[in-house]
Formats: C-alpha cells, sequence, structure tokens
C-alpha cells in the first residue's frame, strides 16, 4: 500500500510566478502563484511547485561549478515543434546539445530541462 499518491517536485527560482505560468503553459497545467510560492498541478494530481529564493543562482550546465542537481525530461512527438513552443514560451535553447534525441533549454530561471522524443 502507497503512502503517498504523488511526490511534487519543488524548484528553487527567483520569480515564482514566472515558472508557474512558463510550466503552465508548456504542461497545460492551471497554475496557482502566491507572493513566494507557486505551483502547477495536473489535471490527475501531479503537481510541480516554485518557492522564490533571494539570493537564487541558476545552474551552470555542463559545468559544475554551479550543478545542476536535477533536470526535467518532458516527453514530446515531434522536437521541431516543442523546440518552437517553449522558445515562444520564453525558453532559452543550450548552445551545448550532447544528443540527437533530445534537446537542452534552460526555463526562465535557468534551471535545464530536455525536450525528448516519446
Amino acid at each position: 500500500m502507497a503512502i503517498a499518491r504523488f511526490p511534487s517536485l519543488v524548484l528553487d527560482c527567483p520569480d515564482p510566478g514566472t515558472m508557474a505560468r512558463f510550466y503552465g503553459a508548456l504542461l497545460d497545467w492551471e497554475p496557482k502563484v502566491d507572493d513566494d510560492w507557486a505551483e502547477v498541478r495536473a489535471d490527475y494530481g501531479q503537481v510541480l511547485c516554485f518557492q522564490q529564493v533571494a539570493a537564487y543562482t541558476a545552474p551552470q550546465w555542463p559545468g559544475q561549478e554551479v550543478p545542476q542537481q536535477m533536470h526535467l525530461d518532458v516527453m514530446v512527438d515531434d522536437l521541431d515543434t516543442a523546440e518552437a513552443a517553449v522558445l515562444e514560451l520564453g525558453a532559452t535553447k543550450h548552445e551545448h546539445q550532447p544528443g540527437e534525441t533530445f534537446r537542452v533549454f534552460l526555463d526562465p530561471a535557468g534551471h535545464p530541462f530536455c525536450l525528448c522524443v516519446s
């Protein structure tokens, strides 16, 4: 018997509202924004949260001076279509692209995430 249904992932960032709106649009999840906390929630219950950190420093990937510590893999049907969509939402394509079946981007707070062919 499971103790919990879904773990939530909490990302540090300078602006939780910006992050919730970005990931809400990316995943088609509903954003909820407070002063120093925001989240996006799927219809089935999965939650992605964002907490404000005053002295936030973005990861420096692929270097390890400020390690990424985690990243999200987002499954997509078409990399080109998904790339255009995330760039329009405010993502930045990272200059280092180590594979051909996925692409690395940075969210508005600088966290790396990958679009991966499903």
